[in-house]
């Protein structure tokens, strides 16, 4: 699959680009430009900005995807929705582009996918199994990667897929809800589907129940009997990693618990290795470790077992996703299993639902993780409870 992690390099032409067009041409044709320009300002109307399909939407009190609808006439807008979006566009003199209109009615069986994180478990099996759940359905994929986790470039990536003409859009990026509403105005009426993303009102998302497998893995070392618990959560910046770790935090309250050690890694074994063995090193004394992901986990057990401690007798360790690998660690890793091919084939059948038949308030689909329960946990040494 060819990487295409490029932005568009289409530019949109701003005012003065416009002004300085409408200048050389009055030169050319004998005219004085300096005067013909404010004149013909007034005549036609021009904005410093112009009105948007956003600008619109909050006039109307209604969502982007809804204007976009009674632009094209979709019958499934209701007449007092569609006259008050009429009375907006009027008030607003907005003006949609036609050749846009034109281009947006045509369809090629092309859906766009944005994703970021390739190198972790959970997007490549998504990635793969959008790709082969599109081809099943009749269409090709093109695939963004997005390697600078920000609103800057993840908006790039939008972008390039839009300059490509695709149906509709999959966002397989860790969003938080402020940056997620930040792309309205660049995805404008393309539909897209954002994937283990924040639900949000008006967007389509597909996602795992984070923060319920953040409680499962903290109910299972809670009712084993663990009393000194450690908790590894991932980066900040992902929002699966603050769900998890939200939900750990809640079933634990709700067992008059508290983590005796909260440790940070960035999802790699190499980090759970080192943060684990530095909080050793310090002296850290805790029967179980939860950390949010498999491959922190195996780093922290090796940190563990260095010291002469045995995982479960001396400390259980339980993950989060489920690695094929996992059930091959030693000992066996109990984990909280994500279904990565399903979500990904959830999430473009959502996205065909949307190009085929828009909907004003799209659901969002939650799928419910499942805890597999394997050798490295138990309950806490009895001198320890």
């Amino acid at each position: 699959m060819p990487n295409l992690n490029s932005a568009a390099t289409g530019t949109i032409p701003s005012a003065t680009d416009t002004d300085t067009a409408s200048a050389s041409h009055d030169s050319a044709s004998g005219k004085d430009a300096s005067v013909a320009k404010e004149p013909v300002r007034a005549k036609v109307g021009l904005r410093p900005k112009a009105t948007t399909i956003l600008d619109v939407a909050a006039r109307a009190s209604v969502s982007h995807q809804t204007v976009s609808r009674v632009l094209n006439d979709h019958p499934a807008v209701a007449p007092a929705t569609r006259s008050r979006v009429l009375a907006a566009m009027h008030d607003l003199d907005y003006r949609p582009n036609a050749a846009a209109r034109h281009l947006a009615g045509r369809r090629g069986h092309t859906v766009g996918v944005l994703v970021y994180g390739v190198s972790y478990f959970g997007p490549t099996q998504m990635l793969a199994s959008v790709e082969q759940a599109a081809r099943a359905r009749g269409y090709s994929v093109t695939v963004i990667f997005v390697h600078d986790l920000s609103v800057q470039g993840i908006e790039e990536g939008v972008r390039a897929l839009r300059a490509g003409r695709v149906d509709g859009i999959i966002m397989i990026t860790p969003l938080h809800q402020v940056e997620a509403s930040r792309h309205h105005e660049i995805l404008d009426d393309v539909p897209y589907v954002l994937v283990d993303a924040e639900p949000m009102p008006d967007r389509a998302v597909v996602a795992i129940d984070q923060f319920a497998g953040g409680r499962a893995a903290a109910l299972h070392i809670a009712l084993l009997g663990h009393r000194r618990i450690a908790v590894l959560r991932g980066p900040d910046e992902w929002y699966d990693a603050t769900s998890r770790y939200q939900g750990t935090l809640s079933l634990l309250a709700q067992r008059r618990l508290l983590p005796v050690l909260t440790l940070s890694g960035d999802w790699t074994a190499a980090s759970g290795y080192q943060v684990t063995c530095d909080a050793l090193a310090q002296g850290a004394a805790f029967t179980a470790l939860i950390a949010a992901n498999d491959q922190m986990a195996v780093g922290a057990m090796r940190a563990i077992q260095e010291t002469g401690k045995v995982v479960p007798a001396d400390v259980s360790v339980i993950g989060f996703d489920d690695l094929p690998e996992s059930a091959y660690f030693n000992p066996p890793l109990t984990t909280v299993r994500q279904d990565f091919r399903a979500l990904g084939a959830a999430s473009l059948e959502r996205l065909i639902d949307l190009i085929e038949t828009p909907q004003q308030n799209p659901p969002s689909s939650v799928l419910v993780p499942t805890l597999t329960i394997r050798g490295s946990t138990a309950a806490p040494p009895v001198d320890k409870i």
